[in-house]
């Protein structure tokens, strides 16, 4: 039986989750920012949650995935955590959009 030698590409992809995850904190960040700026409002706040409810679920989702690159034979990513990752991010867009109108 042959095994499999993956080489660098479960570090590389990693990397990869590592720097969206930075991205989508530096969203939240600024959302963070824009929501305290000037004066609090209703809308800020809500915006503000939900932009943090969907960073701390994209945090989830790295995780899980980041972790699972730690076996000798990582799975390859889940349709629903690519679906859940990429409606994150979506929504961080959208949400950070929310805040500066």
């Amino acid at each position: 039986m042959v095994t499999r030698d993956p080489g660098l590409q479960p570090e590389r992809t990693r990397l990869a989750w590592r720097r969206t995850t930075l991205s989508c904190t530096v969203v939240a960040v600024l959302a963070v920012k824009l929501a305290v700026q000037d004066e609090t409002t209703p809308r800020g706040l809500a915006g503000l949650a939900l932009t943090a409810l969907v960073w701390l679920l994209f945090l989830a989702v790295a995780h899980r995935r980041i972790r699972s690159l730690d076996t000798a034979r990582p799975r390859p990513l889940t349709h629903r955590g690519a679906l859940l990752a990429a409606l994150c991010t979506i929504g961080l867009a959208v949400f950070g959009a929310a805040l500066i109108w």
